[in-house]
């Protein structure tokens, strides 16, 4: 254990020069200042009493080559990264100090981006947006006030292109293992004399993945108008994208596998997708469905006002609304469901059906095609004011937003089922959600020395809901979430901070059709040390995060991959946060980052075996206590650099029981990223060349997984014995993605 500690504690992620950090179009001060007005009342600053580390897309420009925003974030604090079709492209998902995507507060220029019903944030949906994308803050635990959902483990929040003063266009291209493909076009028009400005971007990629049959096929937009004259700002934006991917939520499952005849060794079969399987009436394999793909849309229209009124007052208001619609499609094969799921689907009454007669043999099962639909429509107006005034600064933001979603699932083809015809409906059903904040953050320089923080958030939520599995829903919640801090000024590098931070949150739709639940609430205090040096810089953070209904993963999955989560009573996460930066010469730059935690379920119940039993604290699923990144950079000349960035996530259990078989082991990853820069010759654009080699010593490992029980009562009348079974999402071995990129 001692040397994992040792081992970790020296590794890092290198900075990179400063000039490196420049954006490519020549922007002016006041122009950054006015786009980030767009982000300013929800990100925290040097002063600010949070933990937080912040993320410029030049930083990730060399890695930007297809793989999901996820991805390129895998390399910040107390972050683990995952991918379900195993290469960076497709699904992927976050967790931050052991905390799910539904924990994660995502805004987009303010706009909340979490989905309003599920909680989750689907990149997916949102292809290549990491190259619309100027720069990220991510918030550990509570942050400060944000809108939308609380976040109960982070908050990230985006801005987009800043307005570009000189006209350009851009071409990228990559390409790279499992026949992954990504072209990029970008162009701006550079600000006019006028004082407006048209961007925009076009994106493609593809890819067959590293799971067997887990393709994507993805593309996307983003367009941008903007218009800036002196202290305002005004920007236009319409962006989405459409994936089409086949489906690898299942995972791999070894008792599945063996019960269906396959190979169930997780190093010599990891590959194995069961989605789409087919089986004829005895039993006896015959392919998978060739068009068991999810497939959905989703466009993003925003409309920002920025305007600075004076030196010390400015505001922002903003309007919104997401059109999402797609489906999942799905072959439902009788024999397996009925005999390997152990599940009703496959069952003509499930469908709203009579037996049927066929061939002289009455059928009550068949195998059929299916859509499983969901329409929806989020919009609403968010806002911000800030004040400066000698020491003191306020901000009063806020918003409302409404979500509509229609449920439904449509029968496309069914083998026996002369009542249904194509397209019908087998369930249908909508939901509502109604979301309103208020907050208040004040800050004041006390004397030479102290700065005090204050933030005070009121939030109001309707849910309702009437699905087969939520049972009718009409929930109302009121959450006051207050917030207070102070920085202490050792010397003008140097500072110390405090901060307690009280947050709500609302069960989200899984929640309901696990059961039900209670509204959460926890607790979060935050300690940290800030140090800044010419060629080093070094912050230090201790955080104590006290849960009161926590609703923890359970490791189990619903129908359709969705981890499912439940209220836990008492619960903490506590941990040690050390990230650096060090030019060690003019040539290598190195910053390391470690997380150590401890993270416990108190006084965790379980029934096993028929009997319910106290485990005493047990470890929270999904927490490594020991998550570490590195990023070692050498630049011999200014056009040529090169990376090795290098990941250590401890081991974890997949369940709050600490079950032996939930055991995830930890594992290493280390990916090379090259980069060569020509400069602009006559003709010739600026050509960058850039290199990605993953997982680059070619480790065997699972990043995610899930974990099930349940009780037998057949096998031996008359007792019940708790049956386990767990399965993984394994990551590719060795492979590379290279690219080029013009600009004109």
């Amino acid at each position: 254990m001692k040397r994992i500690y040792s081992t970790v504690a020296i590794l890092g992620l290198a900075l990179q020069l400063q000039a490196q950090d420049q954006p490519q179009d020549s922007t002016t001060a006041d122009e950054i200042r006015l786009d980030e007005v767009l982000v300013s009342a929800l990100r925290a600053g040097q002063q600010t009493p949070v933990s937080f580390s912040n993320l410029k897309a030049e930083r990730v420009r060399s890695r930007n080559l297809g793989q999901d925003i996820p991805i390129l974030m895998n390399f910040m604090p107390s972050v683990v990264t995952t991918s379900d079709a195993g290469a960076g492209i497709g699904y992927t998902g976050i967790r931050v100090r052991g905390s799910d995507a539904t924990r994660v507060n995502v805004t987009i220029n303010g706009i909340p981006y979490n989905d309003a019903e599920s909680q989750g944030t689907f990149w997916v949906n949102m292809p290549d947006f990491a190259s619309s994308t100027q720069s990220l803050q991510l918030q550990r635990g509570v942050g400060t006030s944000t809108n939308g959902a609380g976040a109960f483990g982070a908050s990230l929040n985006l801005l987009t292109d800043a307005v570009s003063e000189e006209a350009f266009a851009e071409l990228a291209a990559s390409a790279g293992s499992f026949a992954t493909h990504k072209a990029t076009l970008k162009f701006s028009t550079g600000l006019m004399g006028d004082g407006f400005e048209l961007s925009g971007r076009l994106s493609r990629i593809a890819s067959d993945g590293y799971i067997d049959r887990a393709s994507s096929d993805l593309d996307s937009y983003f367009l941008q108008g903007a218009y800036r004259d002196g202290n305002t700002l005004v920007k236009a934006l319409l962006f989405g994208g459409h994936e089409i991917t086949y489906q690898s939520w299942y995972g791999f499952d070894p008792a599945i596998l063996g019960a269906i005849g396959v190979d169930a060794n997780l190093e010599t079969n990891r590959r194995y997708n069961v989605a789409g399987i087919q089986f004829d009436d005895n039993g006896t394999f015959e392919g998978f469905y060739e068009n068991q793909v999810d497939n959905y849309k989703q466009d993003h229209f925003q409309l920002h006002w920025s305007e600075g009124w004076s030196a010390d007052l400015r505001t922002n208001i903003a309007v919104h609304y997401t059109r999402g619609r797609g489906f999942f499609e799905e072959y439902v094969d009788d024999w397996y469901y009925t005999n390997v799921f152990f599940a009703p689907d496959s069952q003509l009454s499930f469908l709203g059906q009579d037996p049927v007669v066929v061939d002289g043999q009455e059928r009550s099962s068949t195998d059929y095609i299916r859509r499983r639909w969901l329409d929806n429509d989020f919009y609403g107006t968010v806002f911000s004011a800030q004040y400066q005034k000698n020491k003191l600064g306020l901000t009063l933001g806020g918003g409302w937003n409404t979500y509509r979603g229609d449920h439904f699932g449509e029968v496309i083809w069914a083998r026996y089922a002369p009542g249904l015809e194509r397209g019908d409906r087998y369930y249908e059903d909508d939901s509502t959600k109604d979301d309103g904040n208020l907050f208040l953050k004040a800050d004041y320089q006390w004397g030479d020395n102290w700065r005090l923080f204050a933030d005070l958030q009121y939030r109001g939520v309707r849910y309702q809901a009437n699905g087969r599995e939520t049972g009718l829903v009409d929930d109302r919640f009121r959450f006051f979430n207050p917030k207070a801090g102070i920085t202490y000024t050792l010397d003008p590098g140097q500072n110390l901070y405090f901060s307690y931070a009280v947050a709500n949150r609302e069960p989200n739709r899984n929640d309901y059709e696990n059961g039900n639940p209670r509204p959460e609430r926890l607790h979060d205090f935050e300690l940290g040390w800030r140090l800044q040096r010419p060629g080093v810089s070094f912050n230090a953070n201790l955080y104590y995060m006290r849960y009161k209904d926590q609703l923890v993963l359970t490791g189990e999955l619903n129908d359709v991959g969705a981890p499912l989560r439940a209220n836990v009573g008492d619960s903490f996460r506590t941990g040690l946060e050390l990230d650096a930066s060090v030019k060690l010469t003019n040539r290598w730059y190195w910053q390391p980052n470690l997380s150590l935690s401890i993270n416990r379920n108190v006084d965790f119940f379980f029934r096993r075996d028929g009997e319910l039993r106290n485990l005493g604290n047990t470890e929270i699923a999904y927490s490594p206590g020991v998550v570490g990144a590195s990023r070692l950079v050498y630049r011999p000349t200014e056009s040529l650099q090169a990376a090795l960035l290098t990941k250590y996530v401890g081991a974890q259990y997949m369940s709050n029981i600490e079950a032996e078989l939930s055991r995830l082991e930890a594992y290493w990853q280390t990916d090379l990223n090259l980069q060569y820069t020509l400069p602009a010759r006559g003709w010739w654009p600026r050509t960058e060349l850039n290199l990605l080699v993953n997982n680059l010593f070619d480790a065997l490992y699972s990043s995610n997984g899930y974990f099930y029980t349940f009780d037998d009562d057949f096998s031996n009348p008359g007792v019940i014995t708790t049956v386990e079974g767990v399965g993984y999402y394994p990551q590719a071995g060795i492979h590379f993605l290279a690219g080029a990129t013009f600009t004109f």
